[in-house]
């Protein structure tokens, strides 16, 4: 299993690097500033290679990438014939787009893995009904456990997120439900009832139901490309939206920071999703892609977002923030990026059972 794990979260870490900063990379040779290294990885240089101008590396610690620009640090002096193809000397709107680029290629790696499982096809839950809740509005029109519904509200449905789509939209409006019992189709019409529920997030709210879960059969949905597509921008989407809202749930309180992962969390979910197949590995990677591009995108100095608050102050004022106040402002950064990484390294320790210790002692010490 720590196998499994290591070689996982390297393949997963590596592709998600790869895309962030290939994203910078591309923008900034297509808007003529020089770049002098691309790098998988911090730390000494396992391998390299310099073509042109640039030396593509591959370092020690997997944990990251950078891309190094011309003359992207203030101060650095260039020869005069450099002068244009200088980060700093371009446009605000040029490095905006160099800047952003690395979380939009995240963005897009999801879009295209989204859109690669849909078309290989995705377990869904049928509609057939597993368990009725005692005293529901299911239960009381004659519902019964094994129910196969083909139709609601006039409309055909063949998988359970229809279900609860059609139902939440109803609110208390009679629906009239057709479903299959025994080799014959019964007509039923039952009335949802709002209901108090728990979210995604533990908190209580209020939503119309009629009481039903779903069977854990499932069935494998295969998509056109076209369709994929579709598809995988809604479900690109949906996470980056969630994505969001975890990251303002947590600072209300209302998430524990203690749900916070780290390098050692990601191992052990890319190990047993890797262990699931191919397609549960990729979903876990477009997560986590998304994750990192919204993450990068947050206004914290030394990020993406960081970058990105000190050009649009530049583009508001006129004129580049003070050199010392963004130095500043970085070191802050630097600093909090790595109280939170102990942070949530500590979390993975107290997360760690003792055979998964052991495992790992085993697989370096034979």
């Amino acid at each position: 299993m720590i196998g499994i794990s290591i070689a996982s979260v390297v393949v997963l870490l590596g592709v998600l690097i790869f895309a962030h900063e290939f994203g910078h990379f591309l923008m900034a040779k297509r808007a003529g500033v020089g770049v002098l290294k691309f790098s998988l990885g911090f730390g000494p240089r396992i391998i390299g290679r310099k073509i042109g101008e640039t030396e593509y590396l591959l370092s020690l610690i997997p944990l990251g990438g950078y891309v190094k620009l011309l003359g992207e640090s203030p101060g650095e002096e260039l020869p005069e014939e450099d002068q244009k193809r200088s980060f700093l000397k371009q446009t605000v709107w040029k490095r905006i787009f160099i800047v952003a680029a690395g979380p939009v290629f995240n963005l897009l790696l999801a879009l295209a893995i989204f859109t690669l499982v849909n078309m290989i096809g995705l377990p869904v839950l049928t509609t057939e009904i597993g368990s009725l809740q005692p005293d529901s509005a299911a239960i009381e029109s004659g519902m019964k456990t094994g129910d196969r519904i083909i139709a609601m509200d006039g409309k055909s449905v063949t998988k359970w997120d229809e279900i609860t789509e059609i139902v939440t939209r109803s609110k208390e409006r009679p629906l009239r439900v057709t479903v299959h019992r025994d080799a014959v189709a019964l007509d039923i019409t039952v009335t949802p009832r709002l209901m108090k529920t728990r979210n995604l997030f533990g908190e209580e709210v209020e939503a119309y139901k009629i009481g039903i879960s779903p069977s854990p059969h499932t069935v494998i949905e295969r998509r056109n490309p076209l369709s994929a597509f579709g598809e995988g921008i809604r479900q690109t989407w949906v996470i980056s939206k969630l994505t969001v809202i975890s990251i303002y749930k947590l600072f209300q309180g209302v998430i524990s920071p203690k749900t916070l992962g780290g390098p050692i969390l990601i191992a052990q979910i890319a190990g047993a999703q890797a262990k699931e197949g191919i397609v549960h590995f990729l979903l876990f990677m477009a997560l986590l892609s998304i994750n990192l591009a919204i993450l990068n995108l947050l206004p914290i100095p030394v990020l993406d977002g960081g970058h990105l608050l000190f050009y649009g102050i530049e583009m508001m004022t006129g004129r580049e923030v003070n050199v010392r106040w963004r130095e500043m402002a970085q070191q802050v950064g630097f600093v909090l990026l790595i109280l939170l990484m102990i942070f949530v390294f500590m979390m993975d320790i107290e997360r760690l059972n003792v055979k998964f210790i052991n495992d790992f002692i085993r697989t370096f010490t034979g």
